[in-house]
């Protein structure tokens, strides 16, 4: 499956996910930074994705929040993000000026204290 047919993530940000996604599967202790911060225009969802499943290129990983006041850690399918939709019928949308130094395990730390991403 081609970045091309998830326009929140770009070509550059699908091979990043997928080479961070393998390198999880060969260091457990694996702590990446987020690749890509995805959010819902018209409600309070935050994806902050960090790696694909290299078997299966619809799997992502990150930090999750349906904006519930529990954001966790945990697998994503791309295709249902491709479907999800706010209050407004707008489609999910990727922050263009996400910048980030910090590990995923650092967001999920304030985020749960927080209860929402703070990106």
């Amino acid at each position: 499956m081609a970045a091309m047919s998830f326009p929140f993530i770009t070509d550059a940000q699908f091979e990043l996910l997928l080479a961070n996604g393998a390198q999880s599967r060969r260091q457990a202790d694996f702590d990446p930074v987020p690749v890509v911060k995805l959010f819902t225009p018209d409600a309070g969802a935050t994806w902050l994705l960090s790696e694909i499943d290299p078997e299966d290129h619809g799997i992502a990983f990150g930090l999750c929040d349906p904006g519930l006041g529990f954001p966790e850690l945990g697998c994503v399918s791309l295709a249902e993000l491709a479907e999800v939709r706010g209050m407004l019928g707008l489609p999910i949308a990727q922050d263009s000026h996400f910048r980030t130094g910090k590990r995923l395990s650092a967001f999920a730390k304030e985020a749960r204290m927080a209860g929402r991403i703070q990106a």
